[in-house]
């Protein structure tokens, strides 16, 4: 079975923060509505979600993906990268523990759960403005008894590793070239995103379905011509808190 932790949207999210975007409102009812409808789009796909109360003083906590790793062995809880987000480690340690073994990444160590891309045993950490290279050997410390490989890969253009690629099947990743290149994911097959849709790398694969935001037509389009069956939410307003569909949720197994 799938479990998909969640957060309700903070009322303060118009005080998010942003990197590489310039700040526009956000209208909290269509984020809330769009939030709710992405948890349905889970549940139809039969994740078992797990919604944790908003935070009121949090503005980024319904990205709850930046706070943690979920392997089938263990979690990691990540020290992010903007001192804001750090209170919002509590909460999401506390929901997890019951089902995993708990490691946390220390100080020098900085880390987004947005720069990880796990693919069956590899993990690729985006080395960003968000996660450093001493929260990388952590990882790589953390899970090597379990048989995973750690790899830094140098990201740029957009605030995260998974704003530039993400996993849309067993072997096939989306992926924004300009942003992250290639090289770095050996043995993988590649969709690349409509040029002009520079932010449509971010998808979540739930067994073999694709969520995918309806932003980005062109891209969704070579998805589709590839065989990947999606299902589509709307996801604009949390976008503009550099928000994607990533980073609303922690999927895992139990």
């Amino acid at each position: 079975m799938l479990i998909a932790i969640t957060r309700h949207v903070s009322p303060a999210i118009g005080k998010c923060e942003l990197t590489h975007l310039e700040r526009q409102p956000i209208d909290l009812a269509v984020a809330r509505a769009q939030h709710r409808q992405y948890e349905a789009a889970l549940k139809s796909l039969g994740v078992d979600v797990h919604p944790l109360p908003a935070e009121v003083d949090l503005p980024d906590s319904v990205f709850v993906e930046d706070i943690a790793i979920v392997v089938d062995e263990a979690a990691i809880i990540t020290r992010p990268g903007a001192d804001s987000r750090k209170p919002e480690t509590e909460s999401i340690a506390k929901a997890l523990a019951p089902y995993r073994k708990l490691f946390y990444i220390q100080a020098p160590g900085t880390l987004d759960g947005g720069d990880v891309l796990t693919v069956r045993k590899d993990i690729y950490v985006g080395q960003s403005s968000r996660s450093n290279q001493a929260a990388i050997e952590q990882m790589g410390a953390f899970l090597a008894s379990f048989g995973y490989t750690v790899k830094g890969v140098k990201v740029s253009g957009c605030l995260h590793l998974k704003s530039a690629v993400t996993q849309v099947a067993a072997d096939t990743l989306l992926v924004n070239p300009a942003w992250v290149g290639k090289e770095n994911f050996p043995g993988m097959k590649f969709i690349d995103v409509e040029p002009s849709e520079a932010y449509a790398a971010n998808a979540v694969l739930v067994g073999k379905t694709v969520l995918y935001p309806s932003s980005y037509p062109k891209t969704r389009l070579r998805l589709e011509e590839a065989g990947i069956r999606l299902v589509i939410v709307e996801a604009s307003e949390l976008a503009k808190a550099e928000g994607a569909v990533t980073c609303c949720s922690l999927i895992f197994k139990v």
